[in-house]
C-alpha cells in the first residue's frame, strides 16, 4: 500500500491511481497546490500493485545516451511555433502518418495542464510549446496501454518521472511505443499558477474597465478580455534566447482579432521568476530520481543552450533542439525525420543545461513563500519581495559573469 510519509518521495505521476484494481486511490491537493495519492483503506485489498508501479520505489538503472544531436526542423513554421528546434511536432507527424496516437500536455478550459491524446495533427498542435506546470496525467497511462494492445503506434511525451511511471505502469515492453521525455527543470505548483493567473486576469480586467470608462459613453459594455492562448516560451517577440511569457486574448470590441494582453521577457515575469528560482517546485523535484536515463525513454529532447558557443554557425536564434538518443528505436525514428542535424557530445552539452542536474537546493525562502501563499497573499507580491536582489548584488553578479567569460 502506498503511504506518502515524505512528500519528496512522490512525483505525482498517477501510476498508482490508475493501476489500482479496486479504484480506491484518488488524488488530493495539498496546501502547496500539488497532488498526492490518498487511499481508501476500507476498499484496499493490499495487492501491492500501487507499490510495484511507483517509479520512485522501483528506480531503474540509468542508461547513457547512444548519441547526442543538435537539430532544427526543416519546416520553418513548425520550428517557429515550437519552444526550441521543433522536434516534438516532427515526431508527432511521423507517428500520425503510421496511423498512431500522440500523447502530450495541453491546457484545459481553465488554463491548467493535463495529459491527453490526439489522433490528428490539429489536436497535436495544442501540445506544442513548453508548459511550465505539473500536468495531470489522469487516465493517460491506461489510455496508452489500450492503444498499444490494439497494435496502434503510440508516442507518449512527458516529464522524466511521467515516462518512468508509464513504463512501470505498463510492466512490459511494447515495440509500438515511442516514449519521449525532456530535460526537466522541475515542475512548479499548479495551485500557485491558478492564483497567479486569477490575479493577473483581475488586473487586466480592471485596466479594461478603466479604459472603457474613459473612451466610451457605455462603460458598462462587456469589454472584459477573454484568454485565447498562453505561451510560456514565445519566440516571435524577442527571439529564442530571450523568450517571452505571453497571454493573448480577445475583447468585445475586437471579437474577430486576437491581441497581446500581457507580454514579459521571462526573467521579468513574476511567475517565471519564481519558477526559475526554484521557490515553488514540487518537493520531489529537488532530488529527482528519474533523470539522465533512469526513465528509459527512447528520446530525450531539450533546448540546445550554448549552441552559440559550440556551433555558432548553426544558431539563428529561432531555436535549436537538443536530442539524446537513448535506444535503437529512438535512433531509427530520429533518422527518418526531416531535420538538420549536427553531432555533439554529452560532455559538451551537460555543463550548459541545468536540466541535467538531479539535485537542486530548494530556495532558502521556499518555506516563507508558502507560509505567505497559504494566508492568501498575492503571488507577484510574494515573489517580488522574497526574490528582490539589491543593486550591489546585481553588480557583483555582472562582474562574475564578465570574469567567467
Amino acid at each position: 500500500m502506498i503511504r506518502i510519509v515524505d512528500k519528496r518521495q512522490c512525483c505525482g505521476c498517477a501510476a498508482c491511481v490508475q493501476k489500482c484494481p479496486k479504484h480506491c486511490i484518488s488524488f488530493y491537493e495539498d496546501e502547496e497546490g500539488f497532488l498526492y495519492p490518498r487511499i481508501d483503506t476500507n476498499n484496499c485489498i493490499d495487492c501491492g500493485l500501487c507499490e510495484k508501479v511507483c517509479p520512485f520505489l522501483n528506480c531503474d538503472k540509468a542508461v547513457p545516451p547512444q548519441e547526442v544531436w543538435a537539430v532544427k526542423n526543416k519546416n520553418e513554421s513548425d520550428r517557429i511555433h515550437s519552444s526550441s528546434g521543433g522536434v516534438f511536432i516532427a515526431l508527432a507527424r511521423e507517428v500520425l502518418a503510421w496511423g498512431g496516437v500522440v500523447f502530450g500536455a495541453v491546457f484545459d478550459e481553465n488554463y491548467e495542464v493535463k495529459i491527453t491524446y490526439s489522433e490528428t495533427l490539429e489536436g497535436v498542435r495544442s501540445m506544442m510549446g513548453s508548459k511550465y506546470l505539473q500536468a495531470r496525467v489522469e487516465t493517460g497511462f491506461a489510455d496508452a496501454e489500450r492503444f498499444l494492445k490494439e497494435g496502434r503506434h503510440v508516442l507518449f511525451s512527458g516529464t522524466p518521472c511521467q515516462i518512468a511511471g508509464l513504463h512501470k505502469y505498463l510492466r512490459k515492453d511494447y515495440s509500438n511505443l515511442l516514449s519521449v521525455d525532456f530535460l526537466c527543470h522541475g515542475v512548479p505548483s499548479p495551485g500557485v499558477w491558478r492564483r497567479y493567473l486569477k490575479e493577473t486576469m483581475s488586473d487586466l480586467q480592471s485596466a479594461h474597465r478603466a479604459a472603457a470608462g474613459k473612451n466610451t459613453v457605455f462603460p458598462s459594455l462587456n469589454v472584459m478580455p477573454t484568454i485565447v492562448g498562453i505561451e510560456f516560451r514565445d519566440k516571435t517577440l524577442h527571439g529564442w534566447k530571450k523568450y517571452s511569457f505571453v497571454v493573448r486574448g480577445r475583447s468585445a470590441f475586437k471579437a474577430d482579432k486576437n491581441s497581446v494582453l500581457l507580454s514579459d521577457i521571462h526573467r521579468e515575469n513574476p511567475f517565471m521568476k519564481g519558477f526559475l528560482s526554484d521557490i515553488y517546485l514540487r518537493p520531489s523535484c529537488y532530488e529527482c530520481k528519474c533523470k539522465n536515463g533512469v526513465s528509459h525513454s527512447d528520446l530525450t529532447i531539450a533546448d540546445f543552450w550554448g549552441i552559440d558557443r559550440l556551433m555558432s554557425d548553426f544558431d539563428d536564434d529561432k531555436g535549436v533542439g537538443l536530442v539524446l538518443v537513448n535506444t535503437t528505436d529512438g535512433k531509427r525514428v530520429l533518422d527518418e525525420l526531416p531535420m538538420e542535424k549536427h553531432l555533439s557530445s554529452l560532455a559538451d552539452v551537460q555543463p550548459l543545461n541545468g536540466g541535467f542536474k538531479e539535485y537542486t537546493n530548494p530556495h532558502p525562502r521556499r518555506i516563507q513563500f508558502f507560509k505567505r501563499f497559504v494566508i492568501g497573499e498575492r503571488v507577484d507580491s510574494i515573489v517580488e519581495n522574497l526574490l528582490h536582489v539589491s543593486w550591489w548584488r546585481r553588480a557583483v553578479r555582472r562582474i562574475k559573469k564578465c570574469v567567467l567569460k
